[in-house]
């Protein structure tokens, strides 16, 4: 078979939404990565010809354990092609920063593996291979890989078989989500959440996280100020995040009706019903942040996920 290649975007992502633990994930529109992932015979081996771009270090070049790699392969193997990968990898997103960037790798792998071979392939079997890549680096959830895919608003309801679908959003909301050097590992700060919750615990947990679904679907913004509280992992995680007391509060104050952290942190972000509200929340969010150094994006929800580039 001839060399074939397919180049993908693939946006950054919110992974739990504050309180929908491993069950909501959010597409943030305008930032992202950009996978290129080229077919050679087998007899070349799989290689990642480049890294370009933020934390670009960072990756890994072995494509044993590189999560981009990974994802394709896994993908080639359910359409029966034996073929070996090259990938080249340019990059915005932070390493270990709590904006999906494993999962972006790993969706932009398999989608852009399938499009290279010219085949079809089903949306569960590509959310399948871009778990087999995410579970290297991340574990194997699907709260970042949903919306990366799908785009929008995702709920996920299990890992295996991969079970997720968008939710219909209504209304303006505009995500500000803010980064300092910081990295935190996910598998780090997985660990600090106990395995089990009371029940009322519980009980406060789904009304939260079914709040926050019924405010994007009915474009309510007061029910989403009341519901977006992450009352699990927040409190647990906040400890780990430089400056998050600090910057929560000068995001609420500049007008978020909500700030959280993004998936495992160390981002932070705000949702707010306008873009004048997020560019003071982007503004406030950066000064709190202060001394650490830290970049942010304004974006509106992406109402695309994963696509050619």
């Amino acid at each position: 078979m001839a060399n074939a290649k397919a180049r993908v975007f693939v946006p950054a992502s919110i992974g739990n939404v504050g309180p929908g633990f491993d069950v909501l994930g959010l597409a943030i529109d305008g930032l992202g990565d950009l996978f290129t992932v080229e077919l050679v015979p087998k007899a070349q081996g799989s290689k990642i010809v480049s890294v370009t771009g933020r934390d670009a270090a960072l990756i890994p070049l072995d494509a044993a354990a590189n999560c981009t790699a990974i994802a394709a392969l896994s993908a080639l193997k359910k359409l029966g092609d034996d073929r070996a990968v090259h990938v080249t990898i340019e990059r915005r997103l932070p390493v270990s920063g709590g904006l999906g960037g494993s999962a972006a790798a790993s969706v932009g792998g398999a989608l852009a593996a399938v499009l290279a071979s010219g085949k079809t392939m089903s949306d569960l079997d590509i959310l399948r291979s871009a778990l087999d890549g995410e579970e290297k680096v991340a574990g194997r959830h699907l709260d970042n890989i949903a919306p990366a895919y799908f785009g929008g608003l995702c709920l996920c309801r299990a890992v295996e078989p991969p079970d997720a679908a968008n939710v219909p959003i209504k209304g303006d909301w505009w995500i500000t989500v803010a980064t300092s050097t910081q990295k935190l590992a996910t598998k780090y700060a997985r660990r600090v959440l106990p395995d089990t919750v009371p029940r009322a615990a519980m009980i406060e947990l789904m009304a939260h996280t079914a709040g926050v679904v019924a405010a994007f679907a009915k474009g309510d913004y007061e029910l989403m100020r009341r519901s977006l509280v992450d009352s699990f992992a927040e409190p647990r995680r906040a400890p780990l995040i430089e400056g998050f007391t600090r910057v929560k509060a000068a995001a609420l104050a500049a007008g978020a009706l909500a700030c959280s952290i993004s998936g495992a942190g160390p981002t932070l972000f705000a949702l707010s019903p306008s873009e004048t509200a997020a560019n003071a929340c982007r503004d406030a969010m950066l000064a709190a942040f202060k001394p650490l150094a830290a970049e942010a994006h304004v974006g509106k929800v992406a109402a695309q996920g994963a696509r050619p580039a």
